[in-house]
C-alpha cells in the first residue's frame, strides 16, 4: 500500500464530526496546559509581588520605627541628664513600648527570614546594652546635670547602637533590592511565557485550520464542485471523492445519484422521442377539433335556421290541413294532425334547447362585476305569467351580492331552476319558494340555495338530473325537454362554481350552488334590495 492510500484509508477511519471533535480536544488540551503554566507564573509573580509589599517594605518601615523609637529614647536620656527635668524621662517610656510594638510587627513580617532576625536580635541586644548599662542607671537615680562621664559612657553604648541601626538598613536594603530583583525576573518570566503562550496557541490554531482545511474542507470542496459540474449537464463525470468517512459516503450516495440519472436520461431520451411523436398526434387531433368546433358551429347556425323552417312549414300546413278539411276528417285523423303538429312544436323547442346548451360559455364571452340581485329580477320578469298563473309564493333575501359573470347566463340559471321548482309543484299545493345566500369563510365562495315544497327528488336520482336529456318523470306528466338542469351545471360551472341537491332537505327539493366571490370586494350598496315577492 502506498503512502496516499495509507494516509487516504487513515483520514477515512472518522467522520467530519469525529474530526472537528480531535480538533476541538487538542485545542482544549493546549489551552488547559497553557492556562496551567500560566496561573503558576502568575501565581509565582503574585507570591513575590505580595511578599514584596506585604512584607519585606512593611518590615523596613517598622525597622525604621523600631529604630526611631530607640533615637527617641536616647534623646528623653540625654535631656533628663542635662536638666534632670522628669517629664524629659517621658519619651523614654514611650519610646520602650514603641520599641516592642515595632518589633513585634518585624518578626512577625520577617518569620521566613532568619537571616533579617538576627540582624534585629543583634541590634536588640546592643539596645538592651545601652540601655542596662546607661539609661536605666541614668533614670533610676538622679545624676548632677551635665555629668561627663556618664554622657561619655552613654554617647559609646548608643555608638553601638547606631553601628547595629546600619547593619539593620543595609540587610533590610538587600531584602528589599533582592524582593525587587525577583520580581523584575517574575515578570520577565510571565510575559516571556505569556508571549510563547499566544505563540503557541497561534500556531496550534494555524495547525489545526491547515489540518481541518486538508482532512475536512478539501475533500468537502472537492465534492461540492464535482457535483455543481454534474449539476451543470457534465453527467459522464465520475464523482470519487476521498476523505472522511461521511464525505465519502455522500459522495458514493451522489454518485449513485449521477448514475441513476444517466441511466433514466437515456430513458427519457428514449421517451422523448415518442413524446415527440404523440405531440405531433396530438396537434392533428387538435387540428381536427378546431375543424370540428368549426363544423358545429356551422351546424348550430343551419339548426337554429335551416331546420327550424321545415318544422315551422310542417306545423303551419298542417293546421291549415285541419282548418280547410277538419270536417271531413274524421277524429283518428283529427289526432294525427295533432300528433304531427305536437312533434314539430317539441322538435323546435328540443333545437332551441340544444343550441343553448351548446352556446354556454362557448360563443359569448361577456363578463363582468354584476349584482344577482338585477339577474333575478330579470329572471322573474321573463317567468312573471308562469308565477301570477300558479299563485306561487317566492321569498328573496334582503340582498344578494356582486359576482364577476355573464348577466344573460346567470339570468337562465335563475330562470330554469325557479321555473323547474313551478312546473313539480305538488298538487293541490301552492308553490312555496325560498332563495338564501351565505358567504362561506373557509373557501371564499357564495353559497346559493333555491329551495321549494314541490315532489322533491329520490336522493338515488341527485346526480342523474343534471345529465342532458335525462328526466325522471313522463312526458304526460310533466312537459320539457331534459335539458334545463343540465344548463344550470354547465352555466355554474362555468363561473367556477359547482350544483348540487341538498339531499338532507324533505320538505320538496333544494338546490344549492356555489359563485366565487369577487378578487377586490366593492361596496354592494348598488345592489338593490330585493323585496319579498308575491304572485297571487
Amino acid at each position: 500500500m502506498t503512502t496516499v492510500e495509507s494516509r487516504t484509508s487513515f483520514i477515512g477511519r472518522f467522520t467530519v464530526q469525529t474530526w472537528f471533535q480531535l480538533v476541538l480536544a487538542s485545542m482544549a488540551i493546549v489551552v488547559i496546559i497553557g492556562a496551567a503554566v500560566g496561573a503558576q507564573v502568575i501565581a509565582h509573580t503574585g507570591t513575590v509581588t505580595d511578599r514584596l509589599l506585604d512584607h519585606t517594605q512593611p518590615a523596613s518601615v517598622e525597622t525604621y520605627r523600631w529604630q526611631n523609637a530607640l533615637i527617641n529614647q536616647e534623646t528623653g536620656v540625654r535631656g533628663f541628664t542635662i536638666t534632670g527635668d522628669q517629664q524629659f524621662l517621658q519619651p523614654y517610656l514611650d519610646g520602650q513600648r514603641e520599641q516592642a510594638r515595632a518589633a513585634d510587627r518585624i518578626r512577625s513580617l520577617l518569620a521566613d527570614r532568619p537571616d533579617r532576625l538576627a540582624e534585629l536580635d543583634a541590634a536588640e541586644k546592643a539596645a538592651n546594652d545601652w540601655r542596662s548599662g546607661y539609661a536605666a542607671a541614668v533614670t533610676a537615680g538622679a545624676p548632677a546635670p551635665g555629668t561627663a562621664s556618664s554622657s561619655a559612657r552613654g554617647k559609646e553604648l548608643f555608638d553601638t547602637l547606631r553601628a547595629a541601626f546600619d547593619r539593620q538598613n543595609e540587610g533590610m536594603a538587600d531584602a528589599i533590592a533582592e524582593d525587587r530583583r525577583e520580581l523584575e525576573n517574575a515578570r520577565v518570566l510571565r510575559d516571556t511565557v505569556l508571549t510563547l503562550m499566544v505563540a503557541v496557541f497561534l500556531i496550534t490554531g494555524v495547525a489545526l485550520t491547515i489540518l481541518v482545511r486538508r482532512l475536512v474542507a478539501r475533500p468537502i470542496s472537492a465534492l461540492t464542485e464535482a457535483s455543481l459540474r454534474v449539476g451543470g449537464g457534465d453527467f459522464t463525470h465520475h464523482i470519487g471523492v476521498a476523505g472522511p468517512a461521511d464525505v465519502t459516503t455522500v459522495a458514493a450516495a451522489v454518485e449513485s445519484m449521477r448514475t441513476r440519472i444517466v441511466a433514466e436520461l437515456e430513458s427519457s431520451r428514449g421517451q422523448e422521442a415518442v413524446l415527440s411523436r404523440q405531440k405531433a398526434d396530438l396537434d392533428a387531433q387538435t387540428e381536427e377539433l378546431r375543424r370540428s368546433n368549426t363544423e358545429l358551429e356551422q351546424f348550430a347556425y343551419v339548426a337554429s335556421h335551416d331546420l327550424q323552417e321545415p318544422l315551422r312549414k310542417v306545423a303551419s300546413f298542417c293546421q291549415l290541413l285541419e282548418k280547410r278539411y277538419g270536417d271531413q276528417l274524421d277524429a283518428r285523423g283529427k289526432q294525427y294532425i295533432d300528433y304531427a303538429v305536437d312533434g314539430a312544436k317539441r322538435m323546435q323547442i328540443l333545437i332551441n334547447d340544444l343550441l343553448a346548451f351548446s352556446r354556454v360559455g362557448r360563443l359569448t364571452d361577456r363578463t363582468e362585476r354584476i349584482g344577482l340581485g338585477r339577474t333575478l329580477d330579470a329572471a322573474l320578469t321573463n317567468i312573471s305569467s308562469v308565477i301570477e298563473g300558479t299563485g306561487s309564493r317566492i321569498e328573496l333575501p334582503a340582498r344578494l351580492p356582486e359576482v364577476v359573470g355573464d348577466p344573460t347566463l346567470l339570468t337562465m340559471l335563475w330562470q330554469n331552476l325557479i321555473a323547474n321548482a313551478i312546473k313539480f309543484r305538488t298538487p293541490d299545493l301552492t308553490p312555496a319558494i325560498r332563495v338564501d345566500c351565505e358567504l362561506d369563510s373557509g373557501t371564499g365562495m357564495w353559497e346559493f340555495s333555491v329551495a321549494d315544497n314541490g315532489i322533491g327528488i329520490a336522493p338515488e336520482f341527485a346526480d342523474k338530473v343534471f345529465v342532458i336529456f335525462q328526466r325522471l318523470h313522463n312526458r304526460d306528466e310533466y312537459g320539457g325537454t331534459g335539458i334545463g338542469l343540465a344548463v344550470c351545471k354547465k352555466i355554474v360551472e362555468y363561473h367556477g362554481g359547482k350544483i348540487w341537491i341538498d339531499t338532507d332537505y324533505t320538505g320538496g327539493t333544494r338546490f344549492r350552488f356555489t359563485l366565487p366571490a369577487p378578487a377586490t370586494p366593492e361596496d354592494d350598496s348598488a345592489d338593490a334590495v330585493i323585496p319579498e315577492r308575491a304572485a297571487e
